[in-house]
């Protein structure tokens, strides 16, 4: 890992990590004013082993030199070409130091090392830093039918 981030592990989620993670997300969620939405849109945190790493995705943890969890990020499978980044929140104490982008990489490059073609990711307009994020990566807006009651906005990269 990047010497800037010497005091971050990154590794693969358990379902032992559920509580902690869902914790984080719910957290970073409502700090901007979105619900959380456990039985539907959140509803994938129940079961990380089965809704992620069973089907062919990936869920990781991020946690500082303390053992906290600082950060999350998903690739849920869509289908054999498409991927869905999910889940993709940081702790406060992390933000604005280039996690995030690093991250991002890291997730963009799991996804072309299992084979996928493209990137989705649903998010809301008030997630501002993450959206600049996004673009800046490369992602484009497109319409979508179906996104989750707290997302306005739905971007996809072609890998």
């Amino acid at each position: 890992m990047e010497q800037r981030f010497s005091d971050v592990t990154i590794r693969a989620a358990t379902n032992r990590d559920i509580e902690k993670i869902t914790a984080l997300v719910y957290d970073a969620l409502r700090e901007h004013g979105l619900p959380p939405d456990p039985e539907w849109t959140d509803a994938d945190l129940k079961d990380i082993e089965e809704n992620y790493l069973k089907i062919g995705g990936t869920f990781e943890v991020i946690e500082d030199v303390a053992g906290n969890l600082v950060g999350t990020v998903g690739l849920y499978p869509m289908d054999a070409e498409t991927c869905e980044l999910r889940k993709m929140y940081f702790a406060p104490q992390v933000r604005g130091r280039g996690l995030g982008l690093y991250i991002l990489e890291r997730a963009v490059n799991r996804a072309r090392e299992r084979g996928f073609k493209k990137m989705t990711l649903e998010t809301s307009s008030r997630l501002e830093k993450a959206v600049k994020l996004y673009t800046r990566f490369g992602f484009q807006p497109y319409e979508k039918q179906h996104r989750s009651i707290r997302s306005d906005q739905a971007y996809f990269l072609e890998l």
